[in-house]
């Protein structure tokens, strides 16, 4: 449900902006091609400006980002269109899935840039958007970010953001909660109507990163009929936030959790691949069957590693994407 691979090729690739075989990212095609894999939802993650001049780029607008981030998957994906379909909604990853081909589904990360306006929800979902992560680390015209600051993390949305909630919804674009305030969290929840995601976000209980969910939360997401996806950065797996290592034994303990506090329906991958750092035992896209063996050793059935891997997602977009 999330990678910034994106990213990293506008800022280390500007050249070639190659996803077919990249020596700069987690994800490529190639790779997902070689473990199998179905869909990635790929994040166009709006940068702060500091970071254009780190990589002695000009600075772009949030909106010429986001249209460069599109026109980079688009691109690839019409160059290798035999093995690789945009997709929007479930069947259409499904029909691709049967045609023998993966889906590649645009998704923002950071709803800033809708800067207060419908309209530009609408212009995004028009797109190919079938995502929005509703904040970053900072308040925007949707409302306040996750954060250590108790005052912050338990204020919610702005007025204009829970109207754009139900916009979103209306049109059938995944609301995605990774990143939010607690207090956004629970008023997301008793806004929706049909489901909303966590696209990259684990277990509070077992790691107290302030982006992580807690048993509440994941219960409410559960009774949603939502998911949270497996997020395989370090700060977000240990009880020790410090702790650079990230395996797939701890992963599995927080699908562990999730599947005891929540149900094995809540639980979805997520990666956060190209937005993460440390000692990791899955680096990359095509390692993914590290985290199949993990679950089995922590006693899920094949069926529920199904759910986990896919069949999740694709019964939250039927419910709430078109």
């Amino acid at each position: 449900m999330h990678c910034d691979s994106l990213m990293q090729l506008v800022f280390k690739d500007p050249q070639n902006k190659n996803l077919m075989e990249s020596e700069y990212t987690m994800v490529d095609f190639a790779r997902m091609q070689k473990t199998g894999q179905m869909a990635q939802f790929f994040a166009a993650w709006l940068p702060p400006q500091r970071v254009y001049g780190m990589f002695g780029l000009p600075i772009m607008t949030d909106d010429e980002y986001i249209q460069a981030c599109h026109d980079i998957l688009v691109e690839n994906v019409e160059k290798h269109s035999d093995i690789v379909g945009l997709a929007t909604t479930a069947d259409e990853i499904e029909a691709n899935w049967k045609a023998g081909k993966m889906s590649a589904v645009f998704t923002i990360e950071d709803g800033r840039s809708v800067d207060g306006n419908l309209d530009n929800i609408k212009k995004y979902y028009d797109m190919g958007v079938r995502a929005m992560t509703l904040t970053w680390n900072s308040y925007n015209c949707f409302g306040a970010p996750n954060s250590k600051n108790p005052l912050l993390m338990y204020d919610g949305l702005t007025a204009f953001g829970r109207e754009a909630i139900q916009y979103m919804q209306e049109l059938g674009m995944l609301v995605d909660v990774s990143h939010l305030s607690e207090g956004g969290f629970f008023d997301v929840a008793n806004i929706v109507k049909k489901p909303f995601v966590a696209t990259h976000s684990n277990c509070r209980a077992l790691c107290p990163h302030q982006r992580n969910l807690s048993d509440d939360q994941l219960r409410l997401l559960a009774a949603c009929g939502g998911a949270t996806g497996i997020n395989f950065g370090p700060e977000f797996l240990n009880a020790d936030v410090s702790c650079p290592d990230s395996t797939a034994a701890l992963m599995a303990k927080h699908a562990r959790h999730m599947a005891n506090v929540a149900g094995v329906d809540v639980i979805a991958i997520g990666s956060d691949f190209d937005g993460i750092h440390g000692n990791l035992e899955i680096g990359s896209c095509d390692k993914m069957g590290l985290l199949e063996d993990a679950l089995k050793a922590e006693g899920f059935s094949n069926d529920d590693i199904e759910k986990i891997f896919y069949k999740n997602v694709l019964r939250v977009m039927k419910d709430a994407v078109k």
